[in-house]
Formats: C-alpha cells, sequence, structure tokens
C-alpha cells in the first residue's frame, strides 16, 4: 500500500531515489571508516582509533534512519552489497590509505562529498513539495559537515 502523505508519486519516486543513492553513498563511508578504524597505526593510534569508532557508530545510526525514511516513502529499501557498490559515488578505500594523515584526508573527502550530495538532495525534496525529507536532509547534512570540520582540524 502506498503511503497517502501529500507527495505525488512521481515525487515521492524522485526523493526515494536521491535517498538510495544517498543510503550507498553512507554505506561506502561507514565501510572507509571501519577500515580507518581497523587499519590505523601511529603514536596517534588509541587516539584515531576511537575517533573512527565513535564515527562509524554514528554513520551506523544515519544508514538505518536514511533507510527507515526510504520505508516511510513506501518504498523498499536497498540492501545489497552489489547494488550500493554501484550506486555509491565516494570513494569507500581511506581504511587502506598508508599512513593515518591519508586516511583522516580520504574521510574528509568523503563527508564533504555527502554533505554536497545532500544539501542538493534536500532542494530536490523541496522541489518535490516533501518538507519532511527536506528537514532530514539537512539534518544530516550538518552532521556531515561536521564531521568534516573534526577530520579537517586533525589535518591543519
Amino acid at each position: 500500500m502506498k503511503p497517502n502523505i501529500g507527495i505525488s508519486e512521481k515525487n515521492r519516486k524522485r526523493v526515494v531515489g536521491a535517498l538510495a543513492d544517498i543510503l550507498a553513498n553512507e554505506v561506502a563511508l561507514y565501510i572507509a571508516t571501519r577500515g580507518a578504524h581497523w587499519n590505523v597505526t601511529g603514536p596517534q593510534f588509541g587516539a584515531l582509533h576511537g575517533f573512527f569508532e565513535e564515527q562509524y557508530e554514528a554513520l551506523d545510526e544515519i544508514m538505518d534512519e536514511v533507510a527507515e525514511r526510504i520505508r516511510a516513502l513506501g518504498e523498499k529499501a536497498p540492501a545489497t552489497v552489489g547494488g550500493y557498490a554501484m550506486a555509491r559515488t565516494i570513494d569507500d578505500g581511506a581504511g587502506e590509505a598508508k599512513n593515518a594523515f591519508e586516511m583522516i584526508a580520504g574521510l574528509l573527502a568523503a563527508h564533504e562529498a555527502l554533505a554536497s550530495q545532500l544539501v542538493a538532495a534536500a532542494e530536490l525534496a523541496d522541489e518535490a513539495k516533501d518538507p519532511v525529507t527536506e528537514d532530514f536532509l539537512i539534518g544530516l547534512a550538518e552532521q556531515h559537515q561536521k564531521m568534516a570540520w573534526m577530520r579537517r582540524a586533525h589535518l591543519a
């Protein structure tokens, strides 16, 4: 049964498509952050290992919220690694970088790309007359901008 929430079918599908693409990138960033957590070495190991753990736990919550928003809009959330791999547009390899500096730089780039994607998707939700999703996406963009700032501070 399709939801009757004041959004046309066409607009609902457009918003869900944007959310599915965001979910793929959230999964890619989660994997990159997990990899950094597992593979970081060096004098800042303890601090960065814990920092990355906090971040992937936050990303796990974000992934769940994005998937649940897709469900609230009446569609199934994408749920295959292959599908995510094909849809992602950010690099998920930060955890394989040579050193902590490169890991952080890779994660920074991914957070900034996701923040930009979220703002664009919020604009699409606004055009689609879906203020709930627009607000949700702005909140996620704020979280990713903060995460980006934290990584940027490590690189200063």
